[in-house]
Formats: C-alpha cells, sequence, structure tokens
C-alpha cells in the first residue's frame, strides 16, 4: 500500500482548496471549542516529498520524533534556522516554482473530545496562521491544503471526529507558491504560529454576520443593521435594541472613536447559537478631500506593527498584544497599520476595546520583482489573480466587525497590476463603508488616499499646499504616510518638523512610524540576533532592527520622542507675560479628562507646585491661563515653569496621573559660569600647575583637576555611525557615514604645534587631521584658573575645503572608574539636534551604565542635551553654552567596531564626551536625511567649560 501523494499543490498558484469559506472571526456565548495548542509530534525533512503520507494515518508511531509547541516556529524551537531578508527572495525568482530544498515539518496532534462534546451538529477545525504552505488530514483524511500564511482557514471536520484517539496530521512546507505573495521585510519562519482550534457547530448556529454600525453626527444617532447568514434576532440592552437580522433601527448613541471607544454589548442569537456583539458606531467617508469619522477629519499619529516576541517569532500570545496596545496608548499613539498582514484578530479586539485606528492591511507583498523591473509580478499575472481574491476576502470577511478598522489596504510594495485592481473591486463591493489603501499605486486608481513612503519635509510641505502634480484624482485626495520616520538604530530624527507640516495643512493627514518593535532574536551569546548571525547565504543584516521598542519590549529614546512630539494637548509659553497657552489638539475628545499640574522649578529643583485649573476645552481650542506669581524667596538661579497634563482618573490603558503632555516655560534666564583669570601657570617637575590643574610640560595634556585623574584630553570629531548616518537619502543618494570614513574622520591625527605660557593662561596649538587628506582643523586649547577652577576655551577653525558636516565637535578625556552621574540639563534620556522634543530641562542622576541605550546593533547613543552642568566621580564641569554630555567604559572605537551589546566590555576608564556639537540623526536609514539646519557645519567655533574638583580632606 503506497501513501505518496503528490507534492504539485506546493507550486500552484491557486490558495488551495477543501477550505470552507471565509467568515466572521468570532467567539461562540454557547457552542464549545477545544484549543489544538500545546506539544505536538515533529519531524523536520529537507525537502517537500522526502517522507510520505503515512504519518497522517491512525496507529502511526511518532515515539520517536522531536517536539515542538504550537503556536510555534519550528526555526526557533531548535529545528533549523531563521532567514532575514528586506525584499530579496532567499530562494530563486522563478515564479511559481520553489527550491527542492525545502524545509517541510510534520506536524501529529492527538486529541480526545471532551466527555461533554456535542454530539448533534458539525464542526470546524480552524487555523489562525501557518507558514506558507499547509495539508491537512483528520483520522487519515485528506482535508485539502492551503496557502495564506497569515489569514484564517478552516475545514469542516464533524463527520470525521471520535469520541477518543483523533489523529490530526499537518504538513507544513517552508516555500510555496505563496511564498512569492508574502516578501515582507521580516524573517522567514515556518511553521504553525498561530491558534488551532476545533469548534462545535450548533444545529442552527450562527454562520457568518455582518455588522453595520453607522453614526449620524448632525443627529447623533446611530443605525444598527446585522446581516446574517441564518435568520436571528439581534438585542442591545444598553439600548432597548430588539430586532430582527436584516433590520435596521436608529437610536440615539455615544459615537466611536480611538479617543472615546464606546462600545455596546449585544447579542446575535439564531435557532442554535449565541454569539456576543461589541458593537462600536462610527460613520468612515471620504468628504471634503479628507478622511473624516464621524463627520471630523482625523490626524494619524501612527504605527507600523508587525507582530514579533524575541523568543517566539509571530507567534503572540494576548497578554502580549494587551501589552502592544496599552504601550501605544500610553505614548499618545492613535493608529496602526497592521503591516504587511492582518494580525492576530485578538489584536483587533483590543484596538476596539481600548481605542486605536487600524489599517488593516492585505496578506501581501511582492517586493522582491523589483530586482527584475517587476517583471513576472504575480500582481499582473491573471493566473493569480484568485489567490489574491482568496487573501483579500479573508482579510475582510475576518475582521468586517472590527470599529477600530478604518480603511483597508490592498498590501505593500508589490507593484500595480490588473490583480491589485480585482481585489480592489471585490472589496467594494462587499464593504463600501471603508476607504481603500494601498501605497505602490501613484496614480490612485485603485485607492481612496494618496500614500507615500519616506516623502522627505519639503515635498510633503508641497503636497500639503496642493502643489504636487499625478492625476486629477489623486490630487483631490488626502496624503497619508503610511511609512516615515524610520526607527532603526538612534533615531529617528526630523518626527517634531513633520507634525508641524501634519498640524498646519489639512490634506496631510498623519502617518505611521516605520515601526513599532526591533525583531531581535534573543541569542544566549549575542544578546539579539539579526540577520546573518544564523549564517544565511544572503540577509540585510540589522535591518530587521527598526522598531520603536527594543525587542525585550522596553521603549526606546525614539518612542519617548515620538509621544512627546504627537501629544493631543499642546502647552506653550514664551515666559514674557506669565501664562501658558494650552492647546486641545484631540480629534474628538475634550480635555475634561485630563487634570493640570504646574511646578516652579530652579536650578532643576521643585521650588513650589500647585494645580493649574485649564477649561473643558473643545477639540482644536486654546486658551491662555495665568501662571501664579514664583514663590517668594525662592533661590536664584535659572528657573522653569514645568506644566503637565496628567489622567484625572483611572482608565482602561493608564492609571490616573499618567502623564500625557508637558510644557516647559522659561523663567529667569541661566547665569552662566565665570572664572577671572587670576592664578599663573608655574612649570616644574615636569608638570604646570595652574590653578587646580595639572599638565605635562611637554605636551600641555591635562593630567588631573585636583584630586581627580583625568587623560587623553583632546579634540574629537568622530561619532560611532549610527544606522541612519551610514543609510542613504532617498533624495540625494548621499551616505554621511561612509563619506566620514572616506574622509579619515575615524581615525584623526592630533599634532602639537605649541604649548605657550603666558601671565594668565596656558595655551596649547594643535592641528587635528586625517592620513591622506588636506582638510583638518586648528584646535587651540586656551586654560586660565581663579585658583579654584580651571576655565578651558576651545577655538577651533577648519581648514582646507571642507564638503561634509561633522559627525560631531567638542573633547573626549578620560576618567578613573566612576559610577555615578549628575548634572542639570536636558533628560532623562538621550537627545541630538533633530531628537529633542522630549528632552525635560531638570536635574538628573544616573549610572554610567544607565546612561547607555542598548540599540541591537551598538552606536552613537546616550548623548544627554543642553547640559549646564555636571558631575562625575568628583569632578564638575560647566559649560558656557550649554553642551552634550556622553560618558561611556568604552572608547568611540570600540564602541564603532561592535557588532553586538556582548562585544563592548567595560574597561576601566570612563571616557566622556562634553560636545559643542553633534550633526543631526535624521530618518537615513531609510528616509530623507537630517533637514539642512541640523547639520553640524564645519566653521569655526568656540566654547569653554569650567572644571573643579573638591579638595581632599
Amino acid at each position: 500500500m503506497s501513501f505518496r501523494t503528490s507534492t504539485q499543490y506546493v507550486e500552484d498558484v491557486s490558495p488551495g482548496s477543501g477550505a470552507l469559506p471565509p467568515r466572521a472571526w468570532y467567539a461562540s456565548c454557547d457552542a464549545m471549542s477545544l484549543s489544538l495548542n500545546g506539544g505536538w509530534r515533529f519531524r523536520l525533512s529537507d525537502t517537500a516529498d522526502a517522507e510520505d503520507d503515512s504519518f497522517a494515518t491512525p496507529g502511526y508511531d511518532a515515539g520517536g520524533w522531536a517536539e515542538v509547541s504550537v503556536p510555534g516556529h519550528w526555526v526557533l524551537q531548535g529545528h533549523g534556522s531563521p532567514v532575514y531578508t528586506n525584499h530579496l527572495y532567499p530562494f530563486p525568482v522563478d515564479p511559481p516554482r520553489v527550491p527542492t530544498e525545502n524545509p517541510t515539518g510534520d506536524h501529529l496532534r492527538l486529541f480526545d473530545l471532551p466527555g461533554d462534546w456535542p454530539a448533534d451538529g458539525g464542526a470546524v477545525l480552524r487555523f489562525d496562521g501557518v507558514e506558507s504552505c499547509a495539508r491537512v488530514w483528520l483520522n487519515g483524511t485528506d482535508l485539502g491544503e492551503f496557502k495564506g500564511s497569515r489569514l484564517p482557514h478552516e475545514f469542516a471536520v464533524g463527520h470525521l471526529l471520535r469520541p477518543g484517539g483523533n489523529v490530526l496530521a499537518v504538513r507544513v512546507h517552508q516555500w510555496s507558491a505563496g511564498s512569492y505573495l508574502e516578501d515582507q521585510d521580516q524573517w522567514w519562519l515556518p511553521g504553525i504560529f498561530r491558534d488551532v482550534t476545533l469548534l462545535h457547530r450548533p444545529a442552527g448556529g450562527v454562520l457568518d454576520f455582518f455588522v453595520h454600525a453607522s453614526y449620524d453626527h448632525t443627529a447623533g444617532a446611530g443605525t444598527l443593521r446585522v446581516d446574517s447568514d441564518v435568520a436571528g434576532r439581534v438585542t442591545v440592552p444598553e439600548l432597548g435594541i430588539d430586532v430582527s437580522t436584516g433590520e435596521p433601527v436608529t437610536v440615539p448613541v455615544e459615537p466611536w472613536s480611538a479617543e472615546t471607544p464606546r462600545l455596546y454589548d449585544g447579542v446575535l442569537a439564531t435557532e442554535g447559537e449565541r454569539v456576543p456583539l461589541r458593537v462600536g458606531f462610527r460613520t468612515v467617508e471620504l468628504s471634503d478631500g479628507l478622511i473624516k469619522v464621524n463627520g471630523r477629519p482625523v490626524l494619524f499619529k501612527g504605527v507600523n506593527r508587525h507582530e514579533w516576541h524575541p523568543e517566539r517569532g509571530r507567534a503572540l500570545d494576548l497578554a502580549t498584544m494587551r501589552e502592544d496596545v496599552l504601550l501605544m496608548k500610553r505614548h499618545n499613539i492613535n493608529a496602526v497599520r497592521t503591516s504587511h498582514y492582518p494580525p492576530h484578530p485578538a489584536f483587533l479586539g483590543l484596538c476596539d476595546e481600548l481605542g486605536l485606528w487600524v489599517i488593516d492591511e492585505c496578506d501581501l507583498e511582492t517586493h522582491g520583482f523589483t530586482e527584475q523591473g517587476w517583471r513576472d509580478n504575480p500582481v499582473d499575472d491573471d493566473r493569480w489573480t484568485p489567490a489574491l481574491l482568496d487573501r483579500a476576502a479573508r482579510m475582510v470577511e475576518r475582521d468586517k466587525n472590527h470599529p477600530s478598522v478604518v480603511i483597508w489596504s490592498l498590501g505593500n510594495e508589490a507593484g500595480t497590476g490588473r490583480g491589485l485592481t480585482a481585489m480592489a473591486g471585490w472589496i467594494r463591493g462587499r464593504d463600501p463603508s471603508r476607504p481603500l489603501h494601498y501605497e505602490g499605486d501613484p496614480g490612485c486608481r485603485d485607492t481612496d488616499v494618496y500614500s507615500r513612503m519616506y516623502a522627505g519635509h519639503a515635498e510633503v510641505e508641497r503636497i500639503g499646499r496642493r502643489l504636487d502634480g499625478g492625476t486629477h484624482k489623486r490630487r483631490q485626495l488626502p496624503l497619508i504616510l503610511c511609512e516615515y520616520g524610520h526607527a532603526m538604530g538612534n533615531g529617528p530624527g526630523g518626527l517634531a518638523d513633520y507634525q508641524r507640516l501634519f498640524e498646519t495643512h489639512e490634506r496631510l493627514q498623519g502617518g505611521f512610524v516605520w515601526e513599532w518593535i526591533d525583531h531581535g532574536i534573543a541569542h544566549p551569546e549575542l544578546g539579539y540576533a539579526y540577520g546573518g548571525d544564523f549564517g544565511e547565504e544572503l540577509h540585510d543584516g540589522n535591518f530587521v532592527c527598526d522598531g520603536l521598542l527594543f525587542p525585550d519590549r522596553r521603549p526606546s529614546p525614539g518612542l519617548t520622542e515620538y509621544k512627546k512630539v504627537i501629544e493631543p494637548v499642546g502647552i506653550s509659553g514664551d515666559g514674557t507675560d506669565g501664562t501658558v497657552r494650552v492647546t486641545n489638539k484631540h480629534d474628538f475628545a475634550d480635555l475634561s479628562a485630563l487634570a493640570f499640574t504646574w511646578s516652579y522649578e530652579v536650578e532643576g529643583e521643585a521650588a513650589d507646585s500647585g494645580t493649574l485649573a485649564v477649561p473643558a476645552l473643545a477639540p482644536g481650542a486654546s486658551a491662555d491661563l495665568e501662571l501664579p506669581e514664583p514663590p517668594p524667596g525662592a533661590p536664584a538661579g535659572e528657573a522653569l515653569w514645568t506644566v503637565r497634563a496628567v489622567l484625572a482618573a483611572d482608565t482602561p490603558w493608564a492609571p490616573k496621573g499618567h502623564a500625557v503632555a508637558w510644557g516647559q516655560i522659561p523663567a529667569a534666564k541661566r547665569r552662566t559660569p565665570h572664572v577671572t583669570a587670576t592664578a599663573r601657570p608655574v612649570a616644574g617637575d615636569g608638570v604646570i600647575t595652574l590653578g587646580p590643574g595639572v599638565f605635562d610640560a611637554r605636551t600641555g595634556a591635562l593630567r588631573a583637576v585636583g584630586d581627580v585623574a583625568v587623560s587623553g584630553l583632546r579634540l574629537d570629531v568622530w561619532r560611532a555611525t549610527t544606522d541612519n548616518d551610514d543609510g542613504a537619502d532617498w533624495q540625494s543618494d548621499l551616505r554621511h557615514g561612509p563619506l566620514w570614513r572616506k574622509l579619515g574622520l575615524h581615525r584623526m591625527r592630533h599634532r602639537l604645534d605649541a604649548v605657550e605660557m603666558g601671565a594668565d593662561a596656558l595655551t596649547v596649538r594643535t592641528r587635528v587631521a586625517a592620513a591622506a587628506r588636506e582638510t583638518g582643523l586648528s584646535a587651540v586649547y586656551r586654560w586660565t584658573s581663579d585658583g579654584d577652577r580651571l576655565r578651558l576655551t576651545v577655538g577651533t577653525v577648519p581648514e582646507g575645503d571642507w564638503t561634509v558636516p561633522l559627525p560631531r565637535l567638542g573633547i573626549r578625556f578620560g576618567l578613573p572608574a566612576v559610577d555615578g552621574v549628575e548634572w542639570y540639563g536636558g533628560g532623562p534620556g538621550e537627545a541630538y539636534p533633530d531628537t529633542r522634543t522630549a528632552s525635560v530641562v531638570g536635574r538628573w542622576r544616573s549610572t554610567v551604565e544607565g546612561l547607555q541605550t542598548p540599540y541591537v546593533r551598538p552606536q552613537e547613543n546616550g548623548a544627554r542635551i543642553d547640559v549646564r552642568w555636571a558631575e562625575l566621580g568628583g569632578l564638575r564641569v560647566e559649560g558656557e553654552p550649554a553642551f552634550w554630555l556622553t560618558a561611556r567604559r568604552w572608547t568611540t572605537e570600540q564602541l564603532d567596531a561592535a557588532a553586538h551589546r556582548t562585544d563592548l566590555v567595560p574597561g576601566d576608564t570612563v571616557w566622556v564626551n562634553l560636545d559643542h556639537g553633534q550633526h543631526g540623526i535624521g530618518s537615513q536609514s531609510c528616509g530623507p536625511a537630517p533637514l539642512p539646519r541640523y547639520h553640524l557645519r564645519a566653521e569655526p567655533a568656540e566654547f569653554s567649560f569650567v572644571f573643579s574638583a573638591p579638595a581632599t580632606p
């Protein structure tokens, strides 16, 4: 008896066979279900046909097989390795053919039915996600096969079930024709990675239904109609609704929005089953050239979200999904684009409940065909259209009842073609209540939104002013940046500049930062692994680590910056008239849910605090409010008002007191440090002393300030390049990092020209330049002292033809190992010229380790901006003007050479950078470079630092 069957289905362009038509995803009030998640027996083969199908028959002995967890990916459980590519297919492009070397995982699950499993009715076996192609057997019967990794597939199995000893067999192939449709800038991770569930389907039970719940903002009324394949009744007790399916009813309601996610609990009851409903009334329309919800334009403050966990990959549990939504809400994010596939259905339920706008994106991307000019692209090949339509239908039918889903997206980076047009036509016919999105449709033939990726600020402003070209239809549509602010490594920069444009021009309806989380894979030796760490022959390195969260879900400085940039309350003032302006930037909510506090702070220490009475301003409204008089007896020094908006009561997503927005208003200016040059430099025993300073007599190098040893003080212009430094600006292809290296800025030589002792100063003259280059900088260090403090004034002048900005400009020196750091200036986290919006001026404390930002690929990080003074290990530094502070237990060169955090080994010296300037960050790893105003130009500069150290008792 032969068990071998054909594997031709693997390379078949069809979506599969045997699966039931798609339908809405729901949990029944009555019908039983049985989760088949857990430990499954597993066997891995190198090819699709290496093993016959005998494993699917009852009685097969799989005792010698391994075990894997479902949901899960076998390559994250010790069987094979993951592969990361951005858009290149990791196999020869010959659609629909795939390699003979096709890892294939056979999965076995034996199960018994619960004792109270109903004997009547049918049953459905549901797979919520399998990558990339699966064939299914139950009790030896071949149910069929399917493709569409991030989409649900169901099979009717009631007639095959037994009370005990059921054998579920699933053969999963890593590569299939479907892989050509799933080239989505992520790890290729085969396996059964979402839930597997057996569902009882009672006689007369619910099949599919569509909740239509619109809102008339002029009348304040909602209209509910539930269309159902099986007739029944719809009840919503809170609204007094009790109607037949298909019958509309209009009642006064509170509308649903991402800011006010009002849901009404209801029930759809047929003869054999009850299904819970969560109804949110809202109307989405394209009106006056804008996307409006409930009659109002919406500004999307969004993120792109791949599903990711550093140990489980795309196999997410409910707790992790909830954590994502809570983090988004707490960081003022109001929208998610489900890049680039529909998420686990439970995620959308959380968006309904807690309030997020959702662009639901189809499981479609053929980006790799760009390498051949889109030749043979499946999207423009009629043979593939049934598969495309199947994917569109499975997304829409599954998710159509979620009020949070306000836009359907056809997919991502799949070129253009007849298949997309067919998808758009089908979706519009099935659900005309939501607009369509697709970025790769420049003429907007098939879409209702003009969507762009990574457009620069100037172009976005032109579009906002309606000065762009394109088709007549496109010019009438709103713009959404479906991807911008590429959050790879240190960054993204320029978010505040984008937000100002969004808030200025109504056509600009916001955007979605790329992306939510770094896709680092937990690794015992590397910390977190990225592309190439698993021996892939083709990979795109750490481009997979480009999120606002680190892999362990700790917020990055980029997320902290984004929270500030998009905060829904504006708090501003210039300190000239004793008032603060409060602006409500919500689209729907007033300010009644917020409480406002003020604090009067001198040199970073609170001298007084209180509450501020702010009216419940309507969306878009502003009020100028008087601040109290400065407290009598407050100490002298720089003073600031800090005004905060916090939650007035607990909410489902954050506790009372959670900070939503803040602003700082100047009250008294800073007093800059002053040192009168009264001390004289004195030479003797190979050293020169000047006040508390001790210098090498031959080189003029500072050795100590008081009892604090200092080493290696010199001008520094190099930083360990960031991912954005090394990236290419889309408009100019200019790569600052490689150009800096070409000019030798990472290997500058320091020539000593003179050490001059004057009557009241020690002057050291140097030139800093790279081998093989004529360009350089003259650097003059002038030291003076009043006997107790030591002042350094650095003057630099560029020499030669400087055609590029500098990475940084400042001084670097070493201190004996210190731990605690205290400073007055910007904090608590890092900031750079175009990532400084979230920096709060205050008095901060940290350890040296705490100053580091743990980017998956080490790079320049950890600078604190606007530092007035800092204390490290007994050394106090004051700046004129304020400076950037960085302190590390490794050198910049060691940081630059590291590929992973584990490459950085702390040394005995803490290396301190005091920077007069830093080059901006930008979004150049995949997008625009820093704006010109954030470039650190090579031009004459002068800056000073005052050093002091307490004497040893």
